[in-house]
């Protein structure tokens, strides 16, 4: 691990010391965030695979009673009920925040024009009756899973995020903090121990100046 381009200095290794406690913490943090929301992300990850499992059986339910619908009904005649529909239906967007992800709120909003059939009565079977019927039935659900599974990806999108940035922290910048910090603390070390012997030098000059004497002359 290379270390900081820095002045080896006891100031610069004090303002790394605090750089370090401070990305210490930010990487705790960030860990106790992924966690949660890996945590949350696998409840409504299940949560979307029993809805899914829901609207796909329903889904096939409203097929069959429209391929039996087809099979008794005049193409012409089933267009035109479907095409004349009363009901106006729409969806309502609204959001929430899950440990700083804004997952999206779907709430379904329907008017009815004149509260009678959402399609015409003419030439219609009870086999089409059903089908729209079941189809009202699952669209609530659809609209949640629709919910659910934006929410999903969001979510993976942010533990993704919080991923790198809890993995540059713990492999590369505090790795990097803890060499640079060694690094200064060596150097100052050295420093030392040169100024010391410097020190050692001069006291011996010092000496054999006051008194005479010399290694040399010995």
């Amino acid at each position: 691990m290379a270390v900081m381009n820095v002045n080896p200095t006891r100031m610069q290794m004090t303002k790394l010391k605090k750089q370090l406690q401070i990305a210490r913490r930010g990487h705790k943090m960030l860990k106790d965030k992924r966690d949660e929301l890996m945590r949350q992300f696998i409840e409504l990850v299940k949560e979307n695979k029993k809805l899914r499992e829901k609207v796909e059986a329903q889904l096939e339910e409203c097929n069959n009673h429209f391929i039996n619908a087809s099979a008794v009904m005049n193409k012409k005649a089933l267009d035109s009920s479907l095409m004349s529909s009363k009901h106006q239906t729409g969806v309502e967007v609204d959001g929430k925040n899950i440990m700083s992800v804004d997952v999206p709120l779907f709430s379904q909003v329907q008017e009815d024009n004149d509260g009678g059939s959402p399609y015409g009565f003419a030439f219609t079977s009870f086999e089409l009756d059903d089908a729209v019927t079941e189809l009202n039935k699952v669209l609530p659900d659809l609209i949640k899973l629709a919910e659910t599974e934006k929410s999903c990806e969001l979510m993976a999108a942010e533990i993704e995020r919080t991923r790198r940035r809890v993995n540059s922290l713990e492999h590369v910048m505090i790795p990097r903090y803890e060499e640079t910090i060694k690094y200064i603390a060596m150097k100052l070390e050295e420093n030392d121990r040169s100024s010391r012997t410097r020190l050692m030098k001069v006291k011996d000059m010092l000496l054999e100046k006051a008194h005479g004497y010399s290694m040399h002359n010995s």
